[in-house]
């Protein structure tokens, strides 16, 4: 929305200039068409002229035509005499006369098709006709608005693309520092929460309640982690994918409802590796099972499968790793597959619509992936898939 002014403002500019050029070629091309009249009569006066009459004045006019093409042919419409035509370079250097004049007599074909002749009549039923050709002055001017065209056209490119860098730019900056805020603000109750679950522990000896305790507050640090890397290139290291997404769904299992069933399943080696950041990668999970959990309304099934595909790339066949997150909830249209991972896009009464927006810059500018739905119904499901490299 925010370029259609200048969008529109181009467009003007162009239709301006558009119609002001042929405005300005029509006029040039009746001045020719003019020219060329009086170059006709000058050449039909000359070859009238008797041996005393003074043609100096009629030479002038006839030599005063330095840019316009012009042909003349016979009643037959055979190829007689040319002015301001340019040869091909070929001919220029080592054409005949008979080649000269094919390719005289062609160009005059060609006109006789589009153009009406001026007549010249030397007497009673002999004539000579008199064929003329755009100067090479009205042929740039008439090129002329599509030149603006093509220029605007780069100028707008670019500026769409700046404006839009400029604001992407500014809404990292907003992630950036949102991200960063975020992870100092949860670092000083953090340590309180620390420091109380080991007072509390001494004096309960309940261990499995502060085990569980223990748990959420290293998932929080663990958290804090992953937001304080927002904005800085994560350290990517080859890890083994399974045991990752294993650890995610036992924690996940505990904190949602009994009604819920989160299962695996690895079609892959287990012990397959990709380059990820774990903090971040685990993070992803976890806002996909989330998600999947929101969809189903507290009650349905959530499979995440891990296996390998092949597929062509620049540098031959490459090996991914397939993580397909599948639940049995709501489903998305398909028109929404793509605005789902859009900064603000969301269907939930309370959020920010973040989450996927977060997850897919994760997986494609960090982890080198991709994340996209796969397949999805209305009221029975969805599968949204991440593509990783299978490190070597």
């Amino acid at each position: 929305m925010k370029h259609i002014p200048l969008v529109i403002l181009s467009l003007l500019i162009v239709l301006g200039t558009v119609f002001y050029t042929n405005r300005l070629a029509a006029s040039l091309a009746q001045e020719e068409q003019r020219k060329v009249e009086i170059w006709a009569e000058a050449t039909r006066l000359l070859i009238l002229a008797g041996p005393d009459d003074n043609i100096d004045f009629i030479s002038t006019i006839i030599e005063g035509n330095t840019t316009i093409p012009v042909y003349m042919t016979d009643n037959e419409g055979r190829y007689m005499l040319s002015r301001n035509v340019k040869l091909p370079a070929r001919l220029q250097k080592k054409g005949k006369d008979a080649e000269v004049k094919a390719f005289y007599q062609k160009q005059i074909d060609k006109l006789r098709e589009t153009t009406e002749p001026i007549v010249i009549s030397i007497q009673e039923g002999q004539n000579q006709y008199i064929y003329y050709d755009d100067s090479e002055t009205l042929r740039r001017l008439q090129f002329l608005p599509y030149l603006q065209l093509l220029l605007i056209a780069t100028f707008l490119i670019i500026a769409v693309f700046s404006l839009t860098a400029a604001h992407h730019a500014e809404e990292n900056m907003v992630w950036v520092g949102l991200c960063k805020e975020t992870a100092h603000q949860l670092g000083t109750p953090i340590s309180s929460l620390v420091a109380w679950n080991e007072l509390l522990r001494m004096r309960n000896p309940d261990e499995k309640a502060f085990e569980e305790l223990e748990h959420d507050i290293n998932r929080l640090k663990t958290i804090t982690d992953r937001f304080s890397k927002i904005g800085s290139r994560p350290i990517l290291s080859p890890e083994a994918v399974e045991p990752q997404l294993e650890q995610t769904i036992n924690y996940m299992r505990h904190r949602i409802s009994d009604k819920i069933q989160i299962t695996s399943s690895c079609i892959a080696a287990s012990d397959v590796r990709a380059n990820i950041n774990t903090p971040l990668f685990t993070w992803v999970i976890e806002n996909l099972i989330k998600n999947s959990v929101d969809a189903m309304s507290g009650k349905g099934h959530i499979n995440i499968s891990l296996s390998e595909t092949r597929r062509w790339s620049i540098s031959g066949y490459q090996t991914w790793l397939c993580i397909d997150v599948t639940d049995t909830g709501k489903g998305i249209e398909r028109r929404n597959f793509r605005k789902i991972f859009r900064a603000g896009y969301t269907t939930k009464q309370r959020g920010w619509g973040l989450g996927l927006s977060l997850a897919k810059r994760i997986i494609n500018d960090y982890h080198y992936g991709k994340i996209f739905v796969l397949n999805s119904v209305p009221e029975k499901g969805t599968t949204i898939r991440i593509l990783l490299k299978k490190a070597l």
